[in-house]
């Protein structure tokens, strides 16, 4: 073993950094300060995955945690791996690197094809499955609070390919489901697709902040209320005048253009160039405009066109002229329609994972009855590897090598819990990040490998608290809000949703969980592409300590509660900070990459076949969206089957 390798090896975990908060075990009432109870670092890297394993209750750092991306940083940073490695006594049909959505969706469909005998084995650098598809457990006085620690929601199947929406009937999400989960989605919850419930907006002001509550999404396009809403924002005179009149229609702010100098205008002018130069906000006023857009797609509206920030759901269709006919119906059904967009269960898509777990591996939750129970089944992670199934799932492995070898086999090398160790496959799906890929992968053309450097994924933070009750935060009056000048840019209850059999908080004083959501891509940068504000936010999040975090969320929470009786020392009972350095799979952008002919944009020739090996993964697509991995992990699989 190499010596810088030690090196690599010999980092040591901070307890500090890991933990941070509390981890609370299944069943554990109420922690304080000197009650903790905490899965230790090793606890979690050491041995086979014990019936006490349970990653969904550890709190403080979570995401992309210590001990999950040192090796796979070593080697893309420093070119450092193993020289030498223990060749397991395993071959398989097929090896998955990767065990998020893409990655169990690959391992399914290979099974139903081949049959369910096929031997598969995922390998993934995380301790828990699900990729960005993360759940966050918390146990308090007796009930189970669940939040969700990445992706959120399923779209319409009317979005989905037809192989997706067969795998999701594959496991138990139907029509049928969809329509039950509607109905188990209260009507004032937004992220579950209710947008046409209350959204406030929350802005510092003199004593704490100032929210008002109401429907800001249908204020901003001129919904019924907006001037009195926005009369009560804590910003200059001037400013709400000019809001107004924005929002309303009162002008058109393009009316010396002529129809193609509008049409040429809206896809080469940036978003916030409109709101400045156009409408003529000031730029310390475009956070309030632009928060929503930053955290639903990363950066700012200076990195949109006004047409995507549009399309976007960002308001100015109604100051447009023209456009407003042409335009309108693209946030009409967003913004104001009653048809839910989206649906969630309680820990967001991690029950989309479970799903997809528990049918590659039934003996994970023997009991579990499907969708109707999804949410509250018991899951034994020490059924994940074991030999007698056809299908493993092994967690805490980074893999930092792939290769065909003289055999027509595929050779992998991967690391778990500090051991160099190596098995093989007839044919492999790399279903991790596109960036590693041309690191494990050095074989692969310099075209190729430029394809699969190219994008840069999107960064986000999710942080859930678990307050002991309920009643500061029933005081904003919603069940979620904007805050454009804080660190976190969304605040909400966490899912208040029944689906999966989960029983959300029941009064005010139950625990509940907050739902914090933050986008750290640079918003107020002007002439950098994407792809570099997407890195800066990447190192912010990686830089930035969990006491810090902390001290974010808890002076954020007591300038919004303070004034409803919240006091953070006494209320929070724990912190979980997910951080997700490589977030949304990368998409273009008009004004920072080129238009690409058919089959020659980065992402399509990053994904070609080589040889035994197929890339089946969100960023192949170019599209940050749950069915886009699944259409991937199709289309990998159909490559390798074929």
């Amino acid at each position: 073993m190499s010596k810088d390798w030690e090196s690599v090896l010999a980092l040591k975990i901070s307890r500090r950094d890991f933990l941070n908060g509390m981890a609370i075990g299944a069943g554990a009432s109420l922690l304080v300060p000197g009650q903790i109870i905490a899965q230790t670092t090793a606890s979690l890297a050491s041995g086979k995955l014990s019936g006490g394993y349970y990653p969904p209750t550890l709190t403080g750092m979570r995401g992309s945690h210590k001990g999950s991306f040192e090796v796979a940083h070593a080697l893309a940073w420093n070119g450092q791996k193993p020289n030498d490695y223990e060749q397991l006594d395993e071959h398989y049909d097929l090896i998955v690197v990767g065990a998020g959505q893409s990655g169990l969706a690959a391992a399914w469909y290979y099974r139903k094809k081949m049959g369910p005998a096929a031997k598969i084995l995922l390998l993934d650098n995380h301790d828990d499955f699900g990729g960005h598809a993360k759940r966050n457990e918390f146990h308090q006085d007796g009930n189970m609070v669940l939040g969700l620690g990445g992706a959120q929601n399923i779209e319409p199947m009317s979005s989905y390919s037809e192989t997706a929406v067969e795998l999701l009937k594959d496991i138990g999400i139907d029509e049928q489901a969809l329509a039950a989960m509607t109905v188990n989605t209260p009507d004032d919850y937004v992220l579950g697709g209710k947008i046409y419930a209350n959204n406030g907006m929350s802005i510092p002001a003199a004593e704490g902040h100032k929210t008002i509550s109401g429907n800001w999404m249908g204020f901003s396009h001129g919904g019924q209320g907006y001037q009195a809403a926005v009369k009560e924002l804590p910003i200059p005179e001037e400013e709400k005048n000019k809001l107004i009149a924005f929002f309303g229609g009162d002008r058109d702010f393009l009316a010396d253009l002529s129809l193609l100098e509008q049409y040429r205008y809206v896809k080469s002018v940036s978003y916030n160039q409109f709101l400045t130069e156009r409408v003529g906000l000031a730029e310390e006023t475009l956070p309030i405009l632009g928060a929503f857009l930053s955290t639903l797609m990363g950066p700012a509206g200076w990195n949109h066109t006004v047409l995507e920030a549009l399309s976007t759901g960002c308001p100015g269709l109604k100051s447009m002229g023209w456009l407003t006919n042409r335009l309108s119906d693209l946030a009409g059904a967003f913004v104001l329609g009653d048809a839910p967009v989206a649906y969630i269960f309680p820990d967001g898509n991690a029950s989309v994972a479970r799903l997809l777990v528990q049918k590659l591996i039934p003996d994970v939750s023997p009991a579990m009855q499907g969708f109707e129970d999804v949410a509250v089944a018991d899951f034994n992670y020490g059924a994940l590897d074991l030999g007698n199934n056809p299908t493993r799932l092994r967690l805490n492995s980074t893999v930092v090598g792939v290769k065909e070898t003289a055999l027509n086999h595929v050779k992998v090398d991967y690391v778990e819990k500090g051991q160099p160790l190596s098995v093989s496959a007839d044919h492999c799906v790399l279903a991790c990040y596109n960036g590693l890929i041309p690191h494990l992968c050095p074989e692969m053309s310099k075209e190729q490998r430029e394809g699969l450097s190219y994008g840069v994924k999107v960064p986000f933070v999710y942080a859930n608290v678990l307050l002991k009750n309920g009643r500061a935060f029933a005081g904003l009056g919603t069940t979620f809000t904007q805050c454009p000048y804080d660190p976190f840019q969304w605040v909400s209850a966490a899912p208040t949703v029944t689906s999966g059999g989960y029983q959300p908080p029941q009064s005010l004083d139950e625990p509940m969980a907050v739902f914090m959501m933050a986008s750290p891509t640079p918003a107020d940068i002007k002439d950098m592409s994407a792809r570099d504000l997407f890195r800066m936010g990447r190192h912010k999040i990686y830089a930035t300590a969990f006491k810090d975090f902390e001290k974010q969320i808890r002076d954020q929470l007591q300038g919004m509660l303070g004034q409803h009786g919240f006091n953070h020392e006494d209320d929070i009972a724990a912190i979980t900070v997910n951080r997700i350095p490589h977030g949304y799979a990368y998409s273009y952008l008009t004004l920072h990459d080129p238009d690409w002919e058919k089959g020659q944009a980065p992402h399509e020739i990053g994904r070609a076949q080589f040889g035994r090996i197929s890339i089946a993964n969100s960023d192949s697509e170019a599209m940050p969206l749950m069915q886009a991995a699944f259409d991937a992990a199709w289309r990998a699989v159909e490559e390798q089957t074929a």
